[in-house]
């Protein structure tokens, strides 16, 4: 059986990418596929390397009772795009730096959550948007790899 290996990607890795992953994570074990999914998330700037995830993004997480306890910032590697099966941008910004260090998408790794840029709580400070679009985003990820296998 295939384990998708999913990598969520923003600027900080302390808002977007760690609700997402989280998110991610939740839905997963609550369908009862958590052992066919590797997810982490990471952040395509080296600004918040090794922080917590932003207490706000937190709080909106521990709402909807999902923890995040213990994930810090991270950087992508290049060694990343291996790794992983899908490479997932919060922003067309994130793509593009995604992208580059990736040095390019040969493999069609790399692609948006949604259709459109991920609300960003860091300048909105509106946690429920950047919920709903995780939510919306991962929900139909789930979906997508899991309505085949």
């Amino acid at each position: 059986m295939k384990k998708h290996k999913i990598l969520f990607v923003c600027h900080g890795n302390i808002c977007r990418s760690p609700m997402a992953e989280f998110i991610l994570k939740h839905l997963v074990v609550e369908a009862g596929l958590a052992d066919r999914f590797d997810i982490a998330s990471a952040a395509t700037s080296t600004e918040e390397i090794g922080n917590p995830v932003y207490p706000p993004a937190r709080r909106k997480l521990s709402e909807h009772g999902i923890s995040c306890a213990g994930k810090t910032a991270r950087q992508m590697t290049c060694a990343d795009y291996d790794r992983y099966d899908l490479l997932i941008g919060m922003d067309r910004w994130n793509l593009r730096n995604m992208e580059r260090i990736a040095g390019g998408d040969p493999e069609g790794k790399i692609r948006p959550l949604l259709s459109r840029d991920v609300a960003d709580p860091w300048y909105t400070d509106d946690f429920d948007a950047t919920w709903r679009d995780c939510l919306e985003g991962c929900s139909r990820l789930l979906k997508e790899l899991t309505i085949d296998n």
